[in-house]
Order: C-alpha cells, then structure tokens, then sequence
C-alpha cells in the first residue's frame, strides 16, 4: 500500500537563481493588468508547502491579486483519480498539475502548486512548458529536514510507514530530489509561517508579479 503525501506547516528564505517571469495575464476591473504565475512549492511531506502557500494565497488576495491554490490531495482526488505513486504515475500526476497551473497562469491567476513533485525532470517538463507558453514560473523548495516532517507528521503518514502499513513515503523508502537551483529555498523548521509567506511574496515583487 502506498501512502498519500502532502505535507503543511512552517518556513528562511534565499532567493536563487533559475526561473523565468512571463507576460501572461488579464485585463481586471480596475483596467491594470494582471500577471499571471506559477510558484510551485516542492518539499517532503508535513514540510509545510501547504500552509505557506495557503498564508500567501490570503495575502495576494487581500491586495487584489486572483489567486488559486491547487491542493495536491484535491488533485488526486478529482483530476488524477486512478494514479498509483509509481515513478511514471507521479510523472503524470505533476505534468497534468502543471498543465492546469499554466492555463491559469496565462489567464492572468497566481497558481500556487504545493505539490511534492518528488523528480527533478518532471519539475523541469512543467518549468518548459510554462517557458513555451512564455508564462511566468517559480520554483520554491520547502526545504525542512525529513527528521522534522516526521516529527510533525500532519497526516500520520511516516508513523503508518514505520509501522509497515504504507510504503513509498517520499524521503523515507522513495526517492526526492531536492532542487539544485530553486528560485526561492525555505527552511520551515528555522522562520514562522508568515515570515515564510512574506519571503515569498518579496520574491514576486521582485520578479515583477505581486
């Protein structure tokens, strides 16, 4: 049995150096133009990618901004109904997230991803996809130690794999590769929730897209 695995919870930042900022976006009600991107936050599960981009979707919104969060148990649940946790089933799974996330990206939405997106090709496929589409991307890694996920093990999910109920827990018994450049590295376990959020929002504004 395999185990389904996001994470929430806290987060220091240090802006890197990849990603690209596009020029998608709408026309809102006030005539200003609205930029639309992805930020996908990748991380183990209980890292906390949840919880952050959830307090910054809350922020975004109270200053105008359209934004969608797209949960990656929803997902699971309504658009990849059916997938296993195989290397190729997860491929799948993070390339139909991605899709979704570009078409509200280049309709002018901040799409945050907090999905873990275990390999590094299926982040990079989604990162050119938006390229092709000349849709703005960022990558955040939620970067908190698997010791603490399991200590704050939200879902119960590294107490079931220890206890040999579930296996293919990410970070655990089935590979994560972290990021070697990310646009923005988080340490959940070192900064609070909102001073997680607020290095992120900082890292739009400066990209141009809050």
């Amino acid at each position: 049995m395999t185990g389904r695995q996001e994470g929430r919870t806290s987060v220091t930042g240090t802006a890197g150096t990849s990603g690209t900022a596009g020029t998608a976006g709408t026309t809102g009600t006030t005539g200003a133009r609205e930029q639309g991107a992805t930020v996908w936050l990748t991380g183990l599960p209980s890292a906390g990618k949840t919880t952050i981009a959830t307090a910054l979707a809350d922020r975004l919104r109270a200053e105008g901004h359209r934004v969608e969060v797209l949960d990656g148990d929803e997902i699971r649940e309504f658009l990849s109904a059916g997938l296993g946790f195989s290397r190729e089933d997860r491929h799948t799974n993070v390339r139909r997230v991605g899709f979704v996330a570009e078409l509200l990206a280049s309709n002018g939405v901040k799409a945050l991803v907090p999905v873990i997106a275990p390999y590094a090709d299926s982040r990079e496929a989604v990162r050119k996809h938006h390229q092709t589409e000349g849709t703005g991307y960022l990558e955040v890694h939620v970067a908190t130690p698997v010791e603490v996920c399991s200590v704050r093990d939200v879902k119960g999910l590294y107490a079931k794999q220890a206890a040999g109920e579930i296996s293919g827990l990410t970070g655990v018994d089935d590979p994560y590769e972290a990021p070697d450049s990310p646009d923005l590295r988080i340490e959940s376990h070192t900064q609070s929730v909102s001073e997680s959020a607020a290095a992120l929002h900082a890292l739009l504004t400066e990209r141009g897209l809050a």
